[in-house]
């Protein structure tokens, strides 16, 4: 989806017990839009079959570098000079020496010399041979030539041993290619974008706090779509049950003090910043140093204002600034209002009640205020695909600034 779309990715298999992941990888890319040319080793076919892959991306799987019944001369050739990005997974320390040493014994090693593309290498192997000084250094020297490692997870391997080796988990490796992707192709590229997410908890004692619903979905979003147009992303985020987006900083908080402290450290140097956490409006004015018993008649909170964010920002002229307006009535009324009052250049709004625009759902109907009096209401979309026509305007108004 998005920037995966008409791609070429030439998806290299080596020999390792993980060679099975890559089918589900091959898939996931393909359904992306991805054109996915598999190309295994010898050794990754007593795994796996050309036929899995061919059968999830609908185009052939090479495996002999002499094969001449592809229709090239010189097959190698081709896939290398086609590919936006070749990616190696697994990697079995075989594969990553011959990769680091220029060697070209088998159809992936070859392919990888012919290509000027991108290079994504995922080990897979174990943890003794991982940790070997050879495997080692044969990892940095592909990264000095400025290849992207990713991984190897810790976990069960199949020695029974327990370890640094397991591929990394098939998110993760679609995250890099898609943040590698975002570098070399996209509108964002070296832009500096701050992003929150979730909602703040203010303690009432060492075990309650004040909140609210958010589930942080819609801020990882918009973390994961400027990764892929290839900005430099720094995500703020309160408590939340959710993976951190592979490329991305992520800058945990739970106060909304500690969420402000943070904004405005990253926004010193940021183009544009993304605020769409749900920042609690008030905190307890003092905590209780102690769990409060249930025994407890009743119990009276005096609550204050949390920092205002955006509004602390609003002479922070080198910014762009989207701010989110979750409301239950009055939905561009209100919207209009925290425009004017935040002093920023977008605001996007969504009413909670509707369905599927709510708290935790991973769809949401949003409407893009700006400044000039503009209102663009988007369909029900997917929380990735509003955050890629938020960017879209984020994109039109850094390139007005030149």
């Amino acid at each position: 989806m998005y920037n995966l779309e008409g791609r070429r990715i030439v998806l290299g298999v080596a020999g390792s017990i993980a060679a099975y992941k890559a089918v589900d990888l091959a898939s996931q890319l393909a359904q992306a839009g991805a054109l996915v040319d598999a190309v295994l080793t010898e050794a990754a076919t007593r795994f796996v079959t050309p036929l899995a892959f061919q059968a999830v991306t609908g185009r052939p799987a090479h495996v002999d570098m002499f094969d001449v019944s592809s229709g090239t001369a010189e097959l190698h050739v081709e896939l290398g000079r086609q590919a936006d990005l070749l990616l190696v997974a697994p990697a079995t320390a075989t594969t990553i020496a011959r990769l680091a040493l220029g060697l070209a014994e088998d159809l992936v090693s070859l392919t990888a010399l012919a290509t000027r593309a991108p290079l994504v290498v995922c080990p897979a192997m174990d943890s003794h041979m991982w940790e070997n000084a050879a495997t080692q250094a044969n990892v940095a020297r592909l990264r000095e030539r400025g290849a992207v490692v990713v991984g190897p997870e810790v976990g069960r391997l199949a020695s029974g041993h327990v370890g640094a080796g397991r591929l990394a988990e098939r998110d993760d490796i679609l995250g890099a290619v898609r943040g590698v992707l975002g570098r070399r192709y996209g509108d964002l590229v070296e832009r500096r974008i701050v992003v929150t997410a979730g909602g703040t908890q203010e303690p009432i004692d060492p075990v309650r706090y004040v909140g609210n619903h958010s589930s942080g979905k819609m801020g990882y979003a918009l973390a994961e779509a400027a990764r892929d147009r290839g900005a430099l992303v720094t995500l703020i985020s309160g408590p939340v049950s959710l993976p951190a987006p592979y490329g991305v900083r992520l800058v945990p908080v739970r106060r909304a003090v500690e969420m402000r402290d943070a904004v405005l450290e990253a926004c010193e140097e940021a183009d544009a910043l993304v605020m769409a956490a749900a920042v609690a409006d008030y905190q307890p004015r003092t905590v209780i140093p102690h769990k409060v018993k249930r025994r407890t008649e009743g119990l009276t909170l005096e609550l204050v204002r949390t920092p205002d964010i955006l509004g602390e920002l609003r002479e922070a002229t080198h910014l762009v600034k989207v701010g989110f307006a979750a409301e239950t009535d009055d939905l561009i009324t209100n919207a209009r209002q925290k425009l004017r009052e935040k002093g920023v250049h977008l605001i996007v709004a969504n009413d909670v009640t509707a369905p599927g625009s709510g708290f935790g759902a991973d769809t949401n109907r949003v409407v893009i205020l700006d400044q000039e009096g503009g209102q663009e209401e988007l369909p029900l979309l997917s929380k990735y695909e509003v955050a890629w026509r938020i960017l879209d305007r984020v994109a039109g108004l850094l390139d007005r600034r030149g």
